[in-house]
């Protein structure tokens, strides 16, 4: 496990178009959630200590946050010939036990992670109504063996703002976890 931090994204940013499909082949494009106030695209997968430490909070946040308006994809971008455990049909049963409400999207490029500046797993990027990025980096300070509660309190107050159209009240703070894994001579320069 190599552990990283994210990569800080220039604030208002453009969301990175995306056309990515979920474990049943259904494709979900950055266009179908352009009705919602705002837009969370996040980089997990299904090996990592650092997603699988904060899953159950962050599928509990999408349960409260997606009623409210905001529309949430998570994007696995591992290489599954060296991950198998992070292939599809591992991504449907993550989806399935952890009561997934949002669409949990394959990027077999990695395109979309290279579009993204995505560098690790878990990583957030939040965008607004006019899809410019608002928000990048962690769930919370909590880390596995940390003895800090998961409680998603950094991107909490990010999605809140976004949804009442205010400014981000929350200091950037990157993520932590595990790097993405890359495909061989596909990992981002430096």
């Amino acid at each position: 496990m190599v552990r990283l931090q994210s990569r800080m994204v220039e604030l208002g940013t453009a969301a990175p178009p995306f056309a990515l499909p979920d474990p049943t082949g259904r494709v979900h494009a950055l266009p179908d959630f352009a009705a919602s106030p705002g837009l969370l695209v996040a980089f997990i997968c299904n090996h990592c200590p650092y997603v699988k430490h904060i899953l159950d909070g962050f599928a509990g946040f999408a349960r409260e946050y997606g009623p409210r308006g905001l529309a949430i994809v998570a994007i696995s971008a591992n290489d599954v010939r060296a991950y198998p455990e992070d292939a599809p049909p591992a991504m449907a049963e993550i989806a399935a036990r952890h009561k997934f409400t949002f669409p949990y999207l394959y990027d077999e490029s990695q395109a979309v992670a290279h579009a993204y500046h995505a560098v690790c797993t878990p990583e957030f990027f939040l965008f607004d109504q006019s899809r410019r990025l608002v928000y990048g980096g962690q769930f919370d300070d909590s880390r596995p063996n940390s003895g800090i509660p998961v409680t998603g309190v950094s991107l909490r107050a990010a999605a809140d703002a976004v949804l009442a159209g205010s400014p981000i009240p929350v200091e950037q703070r990157s993520s932590v976890g595990c790097s993405i894994k890359w495909k061989a001579g596909n990992a981002p320069v430096a």
